[in-house]
């Protein structure tokens, strides 16, 4: 099971392509930097302008130059269930812990459709799978009811979620409505102080690209029940949280460890482009708030 603070790390480009010796260098700065887990190929990767050959490669590098040190969560999420499994048997091969996989998104499946997008994949993959809700972005939502259901019929393979629904309710419906152990990580940095409250016990993080020791120390003081050590991180933390979203993600988070780390260009791939002024300004000052600058 997993837990603390786990990065949906970004992917580095240069010149147009994947920059493979800077992601390195971030797998090693995320781990020392007491991340407790790596999520490659998430929405925060940009995943959705990679091609198969190139997403697979990012989640191959990231379980190399991990090296058993942490475990690596493989977003494996489409919007076509066939490849969504190619990428599960692709990670499984490489050697990954889990897949991470985001309700499919634009032809918004019913709950029943999405009962049998999860069931079939797994069935036919041995990977765990830790669900992904993020209604802002999928239009889908994964209702409580699906989850528990699933994590009924599959208590090995669905193994938790990261939620990024916005609706803190949900963790405990879950907690309540599944008997087994279930791993609950929030998907919204802002949210992983009441999150953990509820009963989560991590969070899948933008924040945590930048700021990697300080999420960790966050959710260290939530898992020791230092509620005003949590509370004194969150704080410095916070700005942080909301500026990453200033603008269309992972604008701001590419501009931010550039200016934090000397191996990490702000490009991004179309139709992404780099953050405006206003974003710039907000995660400047953030930075600042948080000591990181």
């Amino acid at each position: 099971m997993f837990s603390g603070s786990i990065p949906a790390l970004v992917t580095p480009f240069r010149d147009g392509a994947f920059d493979e010796k800077a992601f390195r260098q971030l797998v090693d700065w995320q781990i020392a930097s007491g991340s407790s887990a790596l999520v490659p190929c998430g929405t925060t990767g940009e995943n959705s302008t990679l091609s198969n050959a190139e997403h697979h490669r990012v989640i191959e590098v990231c379980l190399e130059q991990a090296a058993g040190r942490v475990p690596v969560i493989a977003g494996c999420g489409s919007n076509d269930t066939m490849n969504a499994l190619l990428h599960m048997q692709f990670s499984a091969k490489c050697g990954a812990a889990a897949a991470l996989l985001v309700a499919p998104y634009y032809n918004r499946p019913s709950q029943e459709g999405l009962l049998a997008h999860f069931s079939y994949l797994a069935d036919h993959s041995d990977l765990p799978i830790v669900l992904y809700n993020v209604p802002g972005r999928t239009v889908t939502d994964l209702k409580p009811e699906t989850v528990c259901e699933l994590a009924r019929r599959f208590p090995s393979k669905i193994i938790g979620i990261k939620d990024a629904s916005g609706d803190l309710s949900r963790v405990t419906d879950h907690r309540m409505g599944i008997a087994g152990e279930f791993c609950q990580l929030s998907g919204d940095d802002e949210l992983a102080l009441p999150f953990s409250a509820a009963g989560g016990v991590g969070c899948i993080s933008v924040t945590a690209n930048v700021a990697p020791r300080l999420c960790a120390e966050f959710q260290a003081a939530c898992a020791a029940g230092d509620l005003a050590l949590a509370r004194e991180l969150n704080d410095r933390l916070y700005p942080l949280h909301y500026a990453m979203f200033e603008d269309a993600s992972p604008g701001p988070v590419k501009y931010a460890m550039s200016k934090v780390l000397d191996f990490i260009a702000e490009e991004l791939r179309l139709p992404l482009v780099p953050c405006n002024a206003q974003a710039r300004a907000a995660v400047d000052a953030a930075l600042v708030h948080a000591g990181l600058a």
